[in-house]
């Protein structure tokens, strides 16, 4: 019996540990902010002020920017930190080359209920695609699929069921695993092999165009290389300049130069 309960013991401390360390790399992964720093009226745009309920009751904000004679709408997905109002520089570098977006605050983040997950964040990008196609009645070859960083990963999960005409991935990773370095094995077991992008790929044949600056200090560019080599359809990757956070800006006129081309190839001409 001494044995027995030595044995519980144990077993119960490595639960416990697992929970914690689960806690941990959960924190790690999001930082969510709840305040919102700027409204796209502000900048003299036309959009629509969102509130979806995902299949789970949570209730997200999202914007709908609107483009006048557009090509196409972007499904924007964020990275890990802040919420939907600190990418006004890519809302206005879409809407600039005549593209709609709209773009989530996943649960926890800005004006969104709930608490962020794995799970929950899936959740909300497929609530999204769905509000697009049954309540904005835009047809799937009209919407482009964007994710940065963390975003990455969501939009390519969202891929498994959803169809979009093509997708943009910018400086995201592999997989959560890989994001953890000589962690990984430990970072997959506690993660459950969660957004695996790059296995995930191989049965994604969307047209996909992948950036990353090699400069990129917070997702290494090999991991964004990865990805890329192994998406299974027709792909294209772009080098840019400059660290995780700017290096989209930092790399302009080419940046914008090349999603035009992409767009034109995809969604036609403005």
């Amino acid at each position: 019996m001494a044995i027995f309960y030595k044995l519980l013991r144990i077993l119960i401390l490595l639960a416990i540990s697992a929970i914690v360390l689960r806690f941990f790399i959960m924190s790690i992964i999001f930082h969510p902010y709840k305040q919102i720093e700027w409204t796209p009226n502000r900048s003299g745009y036309d959009y629509e002020n969102v509130i979806l309920v995902t299949s789970d009751g949570v209730k997200i904000h999202a914007w709908y920017i609107n483009c006048e004679d557009s090509r196409g709408t972007v499904l924007f997905f964020h990275g890990n930190a802040g919420n939907l109002s600190h990418r006004g520089d890519s809302i206005r570098i879409f809407n600039s080359l005549g593209m709609s977006v709209f773009i989530v605050s996943y649960r926890g983040y800005g004006e969104s209920e709930g608490s962020p997950s794995i799970k929950g964040v899936n959740i909300d990008a497929l609530t999204a695609w769905s509000w697009l196609i049954t309540e904005r009645k835009i047809p799937p070859e009209k919407i482009l699929v964007f994710g940065r960083s963390l975003g990455g990963a969501v939009a390519v999960e969202l891929m498994r069921t959803a169809r979009p005409k093509a997708a943009i991935l910018e400086s995201t990773f592999s997989s959560l695993a890989d994001m953890g370095g000589f962690l990984s094995p430990i970072a997959n077991l506690l993660v459950g092999g969660a957004w695996n992008s790059a296995l995930t790929a191989a049965d994604i044949d969307t047209p996909t165009l992948c950036i990353h600056s090699p400069g990129d200090e917070v997702v290494p560019y090999r991991l964004g290389k990865r990805l890329y080599e192994a998406l299974a359809g027709e792909k294209y990757f772009l080098d840019i300049t400059g660290d995780h956070n700017y290096g989209f800006l930092l790399s302009s006129p080419e940046y914008e130069k090349r999603l035009d081309e992409f767009f034109t190839k995809y969604y036609g001409t403005r």
